[in-house]
């Protein structure tokens, strides 16, 4: 089973006219892989804001007709949707638009919040009616509330983060300005830079700002507010170092492009090491190394540089299947359809398996079965993270215990379950080596930096089984 985690945010800043939407697209483009249930643009006019938004993959819902239609403009904010939690409908599509007394405001949100049941039931209580089950409707409803009292948006954003509890990177667009923020542990990434004409760009990860030729200046940094204005950026930093830096590990895993340099370490560096750590922890005789396609591929190629087994690609993946794709019933098997091994590489051959997770084990006891069938005559299994054992709070769809395969079986009885020779995860005490500073694996070891929610479930990964 894949790994999903929310979205990715887009933002556009000049001090000029510019075409705002289409950096918008090429951004989202960039940043796709982050979220493919729905997307959205949202132009400013003027202080009149232009928006298109929709479920469907960016290529999906932008025609060029449809970019057309937005105003040339100096401002935009973006996002590209993937739900922990909340429905995949149209009326949960970002960025979320609001109106009230002292203007306009557009709201694009990466994270989960971990105290959002509690702030949305006190807000219904004071009278609020929500017309999303996304946590980002709670969000512009707190910083709405408070930017009636307070004298800037920028004022209500900080306020608003007096009370936000979880993860939450924002791009945040009011008439006048541009406003992006990342919580005070820094789950989420969140960046921004510049492009040779003068536009600033924030965006979830590096790649994007790339994307649209711009070049990064630095991260946001956790607890960190920019406010990008005609007279320049501003940085407000009453909430950094407020809490302890705590980065989503899997964000180096698996969630962002291996392009990308999060928190000044590159992905694809990272990936890299885990592979080295892996033959190093786990070694094993073979004559190959294969990675599951993508995220498992940097960590491949550490593996072999580190243990000496020549590299190969030994599975490839058909790039085109995306939302649209219709699962198969009956007897086909949506593995093969989205996995081919490439039998020459493994046939008779003693193979290093490496994926980035097992979730269920579902999807890995099919690979598996797939090398076997190509002829490989070992399989050994290894894998970029430690053991999913308790559920995430902050943006990835890791839930209940009881749908862990590694909450229920050990390390032998998982590798028997899904036909593997061998078995062998990341140590919990490496993670350490492929971030810098502090990182949340709560979810490998239910250490939470935060309040676990209580009260309610998410519903998300029950809807994900079905579609395995």
């Amino acid at each position: 089973m894949a790994i999903h985690e929310e979205c990715g945010v887009f933002g556009v800043f000049a001090d000029r006219p510019t075409d705002a939407a289409h950096l918008c697209y090429y951004g989202l483009y960039a940043l796709q892989h982050r979220g493919q249930e729905s997307c959205g643009i949202v132009v400013n006019d003027d202080g009149v804001f232009v928006s298109h938004k929709d479920t469907g993959l960016v290529s999906e819902v932008f025609s060029e007709k449809t970019l057309a239609s937005f105003p040339v403009s100096s401002m935009a904010v973006a996002h590209t949707r993937y739900g922990t939690t909340g429905g995949a409908s149209r009326v949960n599509c970002q960025p979320i638009e609001v109106n009230h007394q002292k203007g306009r405001m557009a709201l694009a949100h990466n994270g989960n919040l971990s105290n959002a049941a509690l702030l949305r039931s006190e807000l219904e209580l004071s009278g609020a009616i929500f017309h999303t089950t996304s946590d980002t409707e709670t969000i512009a409803y707190i910083v709405t509330r408070e930017r009636l009292r307070m004298p800037s948006i920028e004022d209500a954003l900080s306020r608003a983060m007096d009370t936000l509890d979880g993860a939450y990177s924002l791009v945040l667009m009011s008439p006048q300005k541009l406003i992006c923020a990342r919580d005070s542990h820094g789950f989420r990434p969140l960046c921004f830079g510049k492009t040779q004409d003068g536009v600033y760009i924030v965006a979830s990860e590096s790649c994007a700002i790339h994307a649209v030729g711009g070049e990064v200046i630095r991260d946001v940094e956790p607890g960190e507010i920019l406010i990008f204005t005609k007279s320049g950026v501003v940085s407000r930093r009453e909430h950094c170092r407020q809490a302890d830096k705590k980065t989503c590990i899997f964000e180096y895993i698996y969630f962002a492009r291996p392009d990308s340099v999060i928190d000044g370490v590159s992905v694809h560096a990272s990936r890299i090491r885990a592979g080295e750590i892996l033959a190093n922890t786990h070694p094993v005789q073979a004559d190959v190394v294969i990675g599951v396609p993508d995220s498992g591929l940097d960590a491949a190629l550490g593996y072999s540089r580190a243990s000496g087994i020549p590299y190969e690609i030994g599975l490839v993946k058909n790039k085109y299947i995306g939302r649209t794709f219709i699962a198969p019933s009956g007897r086909a098997d949506q593995v093969k359809i989205k996995l081919s091994a490439i039998e020459p590489a493994v046939r008779d051959k003693r193979v290093v398996l490496i994926d980035d997770s097992i979730v269920r084990g579902t999807t890995s006891a099919r690979i598996v079965r797939l090398l076997r069938e190509a002829g490989a005559r070992e399989v050994h299994m290894r894998v970029c993270a430690p053991p999913f054992l308790h559920p995430c709070y902050y943006g990835t769809d890791i839930d209940s215990e009881e749908h862990l395969i590694a909450s229920r079986l050990t390390v032998p009885q998982i590798a028997a379950q899904i036909g593997a020779d061998s078995l062998g995860y990341l140590p919990t005490e490496a993670l350490c080596e492929l971030c810098s500073g502090g990182y949340c694996g709560a979810c490998f070891t239910g250490d939470y930096p935060t309040a676990i929610p209580t009260g309610e479930r998410k519903n998300r990964y029950e809807r994900r089984l079905s579609e395995i």
